[in-house]
Formats: structure tokens, C-alpha cells, sequence
């Protein structure tokens, strides 16, 4: 079973569309995941912008590989240094905690997590 950052069950990031290494809607790794795809995020446009500047283009649908594109608003999970990388920058997106991996507490701290989450209603 997979935890959160809390020690808690890993809660579903996005069934829609699926996201997750397993495309399981689970933000989910093991050793074959070499992104560390453990951070659920909610995208924005800044994000969507600076992750294409940086050769990464979340929004183009891509076909052949059943990847919608992303728009603002759809929650994915993110590579945990791509998540970092934005935030150096000053343009991570928020993050639902209860769905992000504890995996991702090796990249980054719970303390900056926290300081972008989402809160759940």
C-alpha cells in the first residue's frame, strides 16, 4: 500500500484525466519510474507556461500515448524535481497532500509542500 506525506493512505490525485506513472489516477512509483512522478498538482497557467519553457509541454495532447493535455485546474501527478524545479523558480502549483506521495519528502520538504497546498473542502 502507498502513503501520503502524512503516513496515511495514498489518495486518489486524478481519474480524470488518469494520471499517475501507472495511469491508475495514483501518484504511485517504483524503481522503473525515473521522473518520481509522486507529486499531485493542481495545474495553472503560470506552471503550464514554465514547464514548456523548460522542454516539458504538459498542455499539447499527445494521441498516440492517450495524453489529453493539460489545462488549468487539471490535477496530475508531477515528477517530484520538476515540482522542485518550479518552485526554486517561483512558480510551483498547489498540491493536494493527501494524494502526493511520501516519496516525495526525499525531494523536497513537507515544509514547502505545506506552504502550497490546496485545502480540500
Amino acid at each position: 500500500m502507498s502513503i501520503n506525506v502524512f503516513g496515511d493512505p495514498l489518495q486518489s490525485c486524478c481519474k480524470e484525466p488518469i494520471t499517475g506513472f501507472y495511469r491508475d489516477g495514483f501518484c504511485r512509483t517504483d524503481e522503473t519510474d525515473q521522473g518520481s512522478h509522486v507529486v499531485c498538482a493542481v495545474m495553472t497557467e503560470e506552471f503550464l507556461a514554465f514547464t514548456k519553457s523548460r522542454g516539458n509541454d504538459l498542455s499539447t495532447p499527445i494521441p498516440m500515448f492517450q495524453f489529453p493535455g493539460l489545462r488549468p485546474g487539471d490535477r496530475w501527478c508531477l515528477c517530484a524535481l520538476r515540482w522542485k524545479e518550479a518552485l526554486v523558480a517561483g512558480h510551483a502549483p498547489p498540491v493536494i497532500l493527501e494524494s502526493t506521495n511520501y516519496r516525495a519528502l526525499s525531494y523536497v520538504s513537507i515544509e514547502d509542500l505545506e506552504a502550497h497546498k490546496l485545502e480540500l473542502n
